[in-house]
């Protein structure tokens, strides 16, 4: 009976545990590395939440049509270790990422490098379980 109620009492515990797990996904889950793309834009927002920061940029198309799109990085943590910080995207800034389009084809992409428009370039941390290993980011090996 002890064994059986310790064992109820430790499942209990572990089930919050069970969704925040659950809600990360790989990279291959939701983006295709058959699909890459250049987004050129101007930045709307940046959230810097776990798992994932999110940039917003609007993307004016050939049309003169302009299209939001949401660029996913890597954990707010990456980021800060690789030079962005919170005040290094305001609104308004243009930049152009490098990236995988999502594979439900909405207007989602996996952001691999970000170029400003000096030329400065930052690894946005794309990388995990099904991420293409191209030799660009310095922690492959």
């Amino acid at each position: 009976m002890k064994v059986r109620h310790l064992f109820l009492v430790t499942l209990v515990a572990l089930l919050p545990a069970a969704g925040v797990v659950s809600a990360h996904h790989s990279f291959a889950a939701e983006f295709d590395s058959n699909k890459p793309l250049q987004l050129k834009g101007t930045v709307v927002k940046v959230e810097w939440i776990n798992p994932h920061t999110w940039i917003h940029i609007d993307v004016k198309e050939t049309d003169g049509s302009v299209v939001r799109w949401m660029i996913e990085g890597g954990t707010p943590n990456t980021l800060l270790r690789r030079g962005l910080t919170r005040t290094s995207l305001p609104a308004g800034t243009e930049i152009m990422v490098d990236g995988y389009r999502a594979k439900n084809g909405t207007n989602r992409a996996n952001g691999r490098d970000l170029t400003f428009v000096d030329g400065r370039r930052l690894f946005m941390g794309s990388s995990g379980t099904g991420a293409p290993v191209d030799g660009r980011d310095a922690s492959e090996r």
